[in-house]
This record gives structure tokens, sequence and C-alpha cells, in this order.
């Protein structure tokens, strides 16, 4: 095929391993220390680069054009999580991102089976209206994986949801403001690696956990989190079970229903990096680790929601502008005034709240790549 479609090999930055950088690639990730090296593009291939600069946008750097219905590119550390294919890839029909806004939305209700959930779809909804009409998201730069898409490629299966969350952060740079929202069901796995506190890690279930299982919060911080370069920024709305960290982010703010708060150290006992490459990554979650996330219609009457979406869009517009330790605490209320669909006014509320402690089970919870002042802190998407 003659010299442009060679690799060339280089030594990563930080740990002098040798790496195998396909032809197209800028950039490529060690699979052993995790380092992003700047690579440069091959001479010969960048005459040619301007036909090919119009698919790159749409996926990681290292990407380079293919005609099948996938983008490859760099397949540095990407068998580590057991990817089916060994290149990275994204789907071509995944919008093609130039604004400095996106947001990937993914709503899973699990239809027919015994962990059928009513809220999720009706909960990226909401979602998507909130960022196009009141943080000036552009709804081409929101994409949306359902259970109820007919896209094959928007079904939010295990390789899909790995894919949509490569396509979230690929080609970011400073300015640019990503979001993601995730309603289903999470759970907690018996930590193999020796990276968490608790000894578990927290995990999301894509539509066919059941046979190719659920992605690990360690994947999800190796995707989405620590390839964010400087003065980027990304939030996480999960609206799952046992999230609290499923985002794997160095620091948790504990917040007292006093309004008293404190940051506590979860960096991994392994002392594996798990923050940016300088930007910030910020996580709002449905419930702490060890809690359970509700799907009701308690909010809504007959509309079922999950319990942090509603309480956080609620938040967000009762009181625009609001900080962060404002919106955790007004979330929280919100969730323990409605408890388990119990809306009584007056007195008797009172008598009832103190006797059934409704929301004991599920308090929204605040993580960080680093940590800050949350009751100054204003909250911007």
């Amino acid at each position: 095929m003659g010299s442009r479609n060679r690799s060339r090999t280089m030594r990563c930055k930080r740990c002098g391993v040798t790496l195998v950088v396909p032809p197209s690639a800028r950039n490529i990730c060690c699979s052993i220390c995790r380092h992003t090296t700047y690579v440069g593009r091959d001479p010969v291939r960048h005459a040619v680069g301007f036909v090919k600069s119009m698919v790159t946008n749409l996926a990681n750097s290292g990407n380079s054009f293919n005609s099948s219905p996938y983008s490859y590119g760099s397949q540095a550390g990407m068998q580590q999580f057991g990817y089916s294919n060994p290149a990275v890839y994204i789907p071509t029909n995944y919008p093609r991102v130039f604004g400095k806004k996106r947001a990937l939305l993914i709503g899973i209700t699990y239809t027919s089976s015994r962990y059928e959930l009513k809220g999720t779809i009706n909960d990226v909804n909401c979602v998507a209206y909130l960022l196009s009409q009141k943080f000036g998201f552009p709804k081409e730069c929101i994409l949306i994986l359902t259970d109820e898409d007919p896209d094959p490629y928007k079904t939010p299966t295990k390789e899909n949801m790995r894919a949509a969350m490569r396509w979230l952060v690929s080609g970011c740079t400073a300015g640019d403001s990503l979001l993601f929202h995730f309603s289903g069901h999470g759970v907690q796995k018996l930590d193999t690696t020796h990276d968490e506190v608790d000894g578990y890690d927290e995990a999301l279930c894509p539509l066919d956990f059941e046979t190719n299982g659920p992605i690990l919060d360690d994947e999800i911080n190796a995707t989405i989190v620590r390839p964010l370069p400087f003065n980027v920024k990304l939030h996480a709305l999960v609206d799952a079970c046992h999230s609290g960290t499923i985002l794997d982010l160095p620091y948790l703010c504990r917040i007292s229903r006093s309004g008293s708060w404190q940051w506590e150290d979860h960096g991994a006992p392994s002392g594996e990096y798990k923050g940016t490459r300088g930007g910030l990554a910020i996580l709002i979650s449905g419930c702490d680790d060890n809690q359970t996330s509700s799907d009701t219609s308690a909010f809504a009457g007959s509309t079922s929601t999950g319990a942090m979406t509603y309480s956080f869009i609620q938040a967000i517009e009762c009181e625009p502008g609001t900080t962060y330790g404002r919106l955790l605490t007004s979330m929280r209320a919100a969730i323990r005034e409605t408890g388990s669909g119990c809306q009584f006014s007056g007195p008797i509320a009172s008598l009832i709240r103190k006797a059934i402690p409704f929301g004991s089970t599920q308090e929204p919870q605040l993580s960080s790549s680093e940590m800050f002042e949350i009751y100054h802190k204003p909250f911007l998407l």
C-alpha cells in the first residue's frame, strides 16, 4: 500500500514503553500508564488530511476514516476492558459535533424483563429539553440512546454505550462543556483490582448486561474522565442505584442535612491516577454507593420519572444560577418531602415525616476531580 499506510512506533513520554502509532493518529494513549502523548501527523497523510478531517470531528483524535458503520483508531488500552472489537469505534451516524457543547443521554427501560423501569425515557426527554431550552445545547449535538430507538447503533447495548461515551469526549478542546446523563439500573461488583476504598466497584447496567455484563466505574473513568484536557468541563448526572462514585472521581463531598460539608479523599488505594488531563469532571448521582434510587410517579402524578432526575430539574427551575451546594440540598429536600408518594401538607405532614424517614434510602451525592467551595461555585453547564 506504500509508506503512507504504515504504522510508526514511538516511546510514551511518561513511562517510556514503545507504542505502535496508527498512520492517522495525532495522539495516543499508553495502555500501561494511561498517559496521552502527542505524536503529530504523518507528513504524507497531512497533505490529504482536509478530506478526512470531516470524519475525525466525530471520532477520537486517533481515529481514521473507514467505510464500515464504525470509525476506527488507536487500539491502546481498549482490550483492557474487553472490547469485542480491538479497535476504538464510534458509529459514523452519531452527531458530527462542531459546537462547544455536547451531551450524551441514555435511558433504559429493560422492557419485558423483571428489571423493567417506567420513567427512564421520560428522564432523558426532560433532560434533553432542559439542555436545549435553558443551557443552550444545540439539539444536533445531543446524542440519545434508548431501548425504544429503532436505530441499532442507538440502542443502549454495552458496545453502543462504550462507543457513545467515546463520542462524548472525542476531539474536545478548551472551553467545551460536556454532559453525560444515565437513567437506568446500577449495581455493585466485588473490586478485584484493589482500587476502591470500600472494596466494591460501582457499575452501570446496559440493556444487555445479563449476557455481556455491566460497565464498571474503572472503565467509565478511563473513557470520559481521564481524557479531559485543560479547561474542558464534564458534568455527569447518573440516576441509578449504587451510583455515588460511579465515575471513580478522587473527591466525594459529604453534605449533612444541616448543610455542613467536607470533601473526602477517594483516591485509589493502589495509587492509580483517576483524575483528568487538566479538565474538570463533576458527578451528581442519584444516591450513595450503598443506596438505591427510585423510579416513581410521586413527583409528576401519573407520569413516572427517576427521583434524582426530577429533583434536579425542579431545583434548576426553582433557583436559576444556583450553586452546587444549594443544588444538592434542594434535590435532597425535594426527595425527602415527596418520599414514597406521600404528599400530605400541614401539621399531619410534619408528624408523618418524623415517624417515617422518607428519603432515608436515597440522597443525591456530589463528587469531583478537584475540590471547590460548594456554596460559592455557581452551577454552570
